[in-house]
C-alpha cells in the first residue's frame, strides 16, 4: 500500500506542477514530484510505525 501511493503521488504531482502551476523546468517538476513522493513514503511510514508500537 505504502509504494502504491507513493508510486501514485509522483504523475500526480508531476502534473499538477505542469498544468496548474504551469511550471516549466523538467528539473523543478522532478524535483517537487520526488519531494512529494519521497514525504508520502516517509509519512504513511511514521504512521505505521507508530500504530505497531501500541
Amino acid at each position: 500500500m505504502q509504494e502504491l501511493l507513493t508510486a501514485i503521488t509522483y504523475p500526480v504531482v508531476w502534473l499538477i506542477c505542469s498544468y496548474g502551476l504551469g511550471i516549466e523546468s523538467g528539473l523543478a517538476k522532478l524535483l517537487i514530484s520526488l519531494t512529494a513522493a519521497i514525504l508520502v513514503y516517509v509519512l504513511i511510514g511514521i504512521k505505521l510505525s507508530k500504530k505497531d508500537n501500541k
